[in-house]
Parts: structure tokens; C-alpha cells; sequence
């Protein structure tokens, strides 16, 4: 099974339910897509891409949000809390400082529970109801676990996360608690959580919904839809690049179904297929180690480190989709310090844009690359930030300036503010 931008549409299977289909992305084989519970091949154990006989254009779009979409997701509605849409920022200071032709910050810290993760469970957890599930299941290093919860519970479904100990922003856990998860703590990292709630779904205790799930990258796919929309609106042209964060790899592999599948459909131009480029944070790069070394397979970090807790992953899973997505896009990937991240923190906060740490990235490797020159001053770019700022109140308070006491009268402060 090729993942080539130039692979023909695929034949429709005998497997297909009104035209929709799972595929495996390495042997080929096809499976009714809600017969079963199914997350990997059932053949060669490699991941599953959602298949379609019909392929929309834009025309067919119509309505806002995640569903919009619904011609290019498996269903016309899903278990939705109004998720989507999400602005679509200009950043004149950012642009003028990084010194790009035009940059944009699509902010999906403005779903409802704070993160992009909403795309992919309003598809999920309406799935999961297709499956007939009742136990919803997640590994998350907060985001998910929020989001599931939230869906979840609007779903009316049992919720269970498995978090690393210690290692969880506080806002993302108080989100997950007050919609009503089960939340486990584990003595290990987020890729030891993932290895358990895998083995779990495996042995039928729960449904999973990380971005193993191919259902969940068809909402997160949305996100690509809507910034191309967004750059035809603006600028009659689709961005040069995109640049996101990369933790599991979901949204790299999303993004890029999603422009194949606009390629297959004659929408899109192979050659206008936005450059796909990942960044990670020095202390959990897996994925920049493989683009810089050439290797068709990542390479698992046990030891991962690094304040943008939302990407403080060692094993990205959706790697095998989302590496062919950088190549074959012209894009790259590139690894930032936990310094550059805060600093990029600050500069979008300076345009009133208020982002978490790992979501900081995306800018802190543009700057690296431009200042590199592998991008160039006539780049239309689209910074993609993942999460919101309140998602970790901590790591905000630190990047911030501190509050100065004063004197409770107003000659006090006039002084003050003088000093």
C-alpha cells in the first residue's frame, strides 16, 4: 500500500460500508471499517488508513466546524460540542521578526476543551457508539485525557485515562477529573501508559482513542481543511508550509491524508501540496532523528525530557504514516531547546495570542529554520499551535513577569509605577 501524494485513488472492496473502508498502509488488506473492534492489521499488525470510494471538493463543504467536513469523515454527524473552526491568527510582529512573506497561527487551543484533540474525538467517541462500546480508553500526557473525558461523558460512556505520574499538567488533569474519568497514574512515561491501555484494548476492556485509532485522525484531518480554506480566502493560494508541533505524530499523518485525498479528487495540485514540517523538543526528538538520518523507521527514546509536556514522547506511534507525510511533502523536521519554546511562548503571547508550551514549538522551529535558510523569505506559513495557554498555568506563570506588591493607596502606586 503506497502513501505516495501520487497513489491512485484505491479500488472499493467487498469490505466497504457505504463506501467507507479501513486499510492497512503496509500489506494492503482491507476490513469493514464497524464490523469489529480493530485498531492495527489484522495480517501484519501495521497501522490502518480510513478509506472512501467518493472523495469531496471544497463545493461539497458546507456549515462550520468539525463537521463541515462530514463528505470527507465517515458520518454526516458525530458526539460534538461545537469543535472546529478555530482562528486562523495574523501575527504582523511574529511575520516581520521571523521574516517570512506571510505567517499565520491556526490556534486550536480555542476548541471547547482547550485543544485540537476534540477533532479527532468527536469522531471517535462516535464510532465507539457505532461499535456498541462501553468503556472509552486512553493513554495521554493531558490533552486526550481531556478531550476523551469531556466527549466522553457528553457521549454518556465510562471513561478511563492512564497518565504518567507527576508528569501532567495540572489544568489538563482538573479537566479530565471534573468531566468524570477514571484517572490512573502510572509509575512510567507516557509510552508506558500507551503500552498498557494498547494491551487493555487489546484484551477487550476498553475502547481505544489515541491517534493509534485511524478514526481519530479523520477529525484531526479538519485542521488541514480548514487552513487551506483560510489561505484561499486570504491569499486566492494554499500556505508554502505548515509547521505543528510533533509529539505521537497524529496531526503530521492527519494533514497529510488529508491533502492526499484532495490530490486523488483533483482538488489540489501535487506541486501545491503545503511543505509539512515537524518540530520536537530537543529532549524527545525521535522523529527529528530519523528525517536528519535518513531511516524508514523511528527509533524508540526511553529517556525523554522536556518542559512542553504535551509533546514528551519517545515512541511516536503514527511515525510510519507521518514520515512519508514530511518526505514526500518536501518538508523537514527540526529539534528546539526548551529556552527557544519559552521564548517562542512569549513572542505569541506578545501578539495576544495565548498558547502552552508544546504548541510554542511550531514557531520556535520556523525561526530556527528561517534563520537557517531552508525556509525562505517568500514563504506563506502556517504555524499550527496545538493548546491553550490555560492548559498549563504553571509553565505561563513562569515564562511571564512576576506581580509586584504595592502599597494600598494610590500615591503608593503612582510611585511605584514612577520607580
Amino acid at each position: 500500500m503506497s502513501l505516495s501524494l501520487s497513489a491512485d485513488q484505491p479500488a472499493v472492496p467487498d469490505d466497504a460500508d457505504d463506501g467507507v473502508w479501513l486499510e492497512c498502509i503496509e500489506c494492503g488488506e482491507t476490513f469493514a471499517p464497524f464490523d469489529d473492534v480493530r485498531y492495527t492489521c489484522d495480517d501484519c499488525d501495521s497501522l490502518l488508513e480510513v478509506r472512501y470510494a467518493d472523495l469531496p471538493t471544497f463545493d461539497d463543504f458546507e456549515g462550520q466546524g468539525v463537521w463541515r467536513y462530514a463528505d470527507a469523515l465517515p458520518f454526516e454527524s458525530g458526539v460534538s460540542i461545537q469543535e472546529g473552526a478555530t482562528p486562523l491568527y495574523e501575527a504582523p510582529r511574529l511575520e516581520e521578526s521571523i521574516g517570512v512573506e506571510a505567517l499565520r497561527i491556526k490556534h486550536e487551543g480555542m476548541n471547547p476543551t482547550g485543544s485540537f484533540k476534540d477533532r479527532g474525538m468527536t469522531v471517535g467517541v462516535r464510532v465507539a457508539e457505532e461499535l456498541g462500546v462501553g468503556r472509552l480508553a486512553c493513554a495521554s500526557t493531558g490533552n486526550t485525557s481531556a478531550a476523551l473525558a469531556a466527549y466522553g461523558s457528553r457521549g454518556g460512556m465510562e471513561t478511563l485515562v492512564l497518565l504518567p505520574a507527576g508528569k501532567v499538567a495540572a489544568g489538563k488533569i482538573a479537566q479530565a477529573s471534573l468531566h468524570g474519568a477514571r484517572i490512573l497514574e502510572v509509575d512510567g512515561n507516557f509510552d508506558a501508559c500507551l503500552d498498557i491501555v494498547q494491551e487493555l484494548a487489546g484484551q477487550g476492556e476498553a475502547y481505544l482513542l489515541n491517534s493509534l485509532n485511524p478514526f481519530r485522525l479523520e477529525g484531526q484531518k479538519t485542521i488541514g481543511l480548514e487552513i487551506l480554506e483560510g489561505f484561499l480566502a486570504d491569499y486566492d493560494t494554499v500556505p508554502d508550509r505548515i509547521v505543528l508541533p510533533v509529539g505521537n505524530a497524529g496531526n503530521t499523518s492527519a494533514l497529510y491524508k488529508a491533502f492526499r485525498e484532495l490530490v486523488q479528487a483533483g482538488e489540489l495540485e501535487e506541486d501545491d501540496v503545503p511543505k509539512l514540517t515537524g518540530v520536537q523538543a530537543e529532549g524527545a526528538a525521535p522523529m527529528v532523528e530519523a528525517v536528519e538520518n535518513g531511516a524508514d523507521e523511528v527509533r524508540r527514546w526511553e529517556d525523554v525530557e522536556t518542559r512542553a509536556t504535551a509533546i514528551r514522547i519517545g515512541n511516536p506511534v503514527n511515525a510510519p504514516k507521518a514520515l512519508p507525510g514530511i518526505r514526500e511533502t518536501g518538508g523537514t523536521a527540526v529539534a528546539v531547546s526548551d529556552e527557544e519554546i519559552t521564548e517562542a511562548q512569549r513572542d505569541i503571547a506578545a501578539e495576544g495570542i495565548g498558547v502552552e508550551p508544546a504548541s510554542a514549538a511550531s514557531v520556535a522551529g520556523l525561526r530556527k529554520l528561517r534563520a537557517e535558510g531552508i525556509v525562505d523569505d517568500d514563504e506563506r506559513v502556517a504555524c499550527l499551535t496545538t493548546g491553550h495557554l490555560l492548559k498549563d498555568p504553571d509553565a505561563a506563570a513562569a515564562a511571564g513577569s512576576d506581580p509586584e506588591p504595592v502599597p494600598a493607596d494610590t500615591q503608593g502606586v503612582l510611585e511605584h509605577l514612577q520607580d
